[in-house]
């Protein structure tokens, strides 16, 4: 088995660093596996500080985040096989959620509680369009519960903490607030974008991916998957999650919607090239052959230079897609991740040579990667 695959079953094996030898290769179906463990989280005294309300969240949520360790992980550079590790979470009675990229390039993986047990996993599905994955766990500790998952989207400004094991360093916490929404996270060499990212302040590092943001109650409002730089850390939102994740479980993958089309936000620059009266709507700057744009959306025809950029001229400019505005690609990314599925007709409202005009189509699946 060279790496993890969406095919339904693939089973990562070991319940220990020990027993890695043991499953080289892992083509025979094995036992369930777990060993019980212990941990100095568990241990009672009598001088504790009072805390804070962030304690509180601590001790509700921590026995529900494990960490995650991924063994036969291959370096894409030098081909070595080393061993990669992260976080995760219980979301139900026997699945638990991380991130793609976490188990991605690896053979097996096995998951420690915060009361010590390790418990062995089999993948029940991953999604790299959304940076998610499900493991189907052989082992819940009796004081394991899942988590809730957020029903309200959050605001800019509301407290979160970030639980995982950075570093390595199991049962962490790092808190902060909401810095922005609806974020979009570009991944240049896979040629897609991380639709409706939430942006925190908590520290968040190597290690914290897959684990939980949660708010004040506990509740998960996103999904950590990467620390972009000082005081900026992403988490794929709670509403991505919760169309994703049941997916995973049921059938081993989920389908994306896909326009087919590269796009650009306008802003002043392409509005004052293309003679637009707002600086508003998307561009469109390609549209992919045989896609549900082709024929429907026409592309940018030219550039000129403004200020050192190369700005896209005589494209078609998206303002609404089924009467939702769309003032930006941040807008239109979330709109397709959380309100429509492949094989919808969605309404196109765009500008083209200066006039108004709306088409149907039809969106299609992400083609596979």
């Amino acid at each position: 088995m060279s790496d993890f695959r969406p095919d339904r079953r693939s089973f990562l094996a070991a319940a220990s660093a020990g027993l890695v030898g043991a499953i080289a290769g892992c083509a025979e179906p094995r036992a369930e596996q777990s060993i019980k463990g212990d941990s100095s989280a568990t241990i009672d005294r009598d001088d504790l500080a009072d805390g804070s309300a962030f304690t509180d969240i601590y001790d509700a949520v921590i026995d529900s985040v494990t960490q995650v360790r991924v063994f036969g992980v291959t370096d894409p550079n030098t081909g070595a096989e080393g061993r990669g590790q992260g976080s995760g979470f219980l979301y139900d009675d026997s699945h638990v959620v991380t991130n793609d990229h976490v188990i991605a390039n690896g053979e097996a993986a096995d998951l420690q509680y915060t009361n010590g047990d390790w418990t062995s996993t089999t993948l029940a599905g991953r999604d790299a369009h959304s940076d998610l994955a499900v493991l189907e766990v052989d082992h819940v500790p009796e004081t394991v519960t899942p988590l809730s998952m957020a029903d309200e989207r959050p605001v800019v400004g509301q407290q979160v903490a970030a639980i995982g094991n950075p570093y390595g360093l199991a049962g962490s916490m790092s808190a902060g607030i909401i810095s922005g929404v609806n974020r979009t996270l570009t991944v240049p060499e896979r040629q897609f974008s991380f639709p409706n990212v939430i942006q925190t302040d908590a520290a968040v590092n190597p290690g914290n991916s897959g684990g939980p943001l949660v708010d004040l109650d506990g509740t998960v409002v996103g999904v950590i998957n990467s620390g972009g730089g000082d005081n900026i850390g992403f988490a794929i939102s709670a509403a991505l999650t919760e169309r994703v994740v049941p997916a995973l479980i049921e059938t081993g993958e989920y389908d994306h919607s896909y326009l087919g089309i590269g796009l650009r936000t306008v802003d002043r620059l392409v509005a004052d090239a293309n003679d637009l009266s707002a600086a508003a709507g998307v561009i469109v700057t390609a549209v992919i052959d045989g896609s549900a744009a082709d024929g429907v959306l026409e592309p940018a025809t030219r550039t000129v230079q403004r200020r050192g950029e190369r700005i896209p001229v005589g494209g078609d400019v998206i303002r609404e897609l089924d009467g939702t505005p769309i003032p930006d690609r941040h807008a239109l990314s979330t709109y397709l991740a959380l309100e429509t599925s492949p094989g919808d007709t969605i309404e196109v409202q765009f500008l083209r040579n200066g006039r108004l005009r709306t088409r149907d189509l039809t969106l299609d699946a992400w083609p596979p990667i």
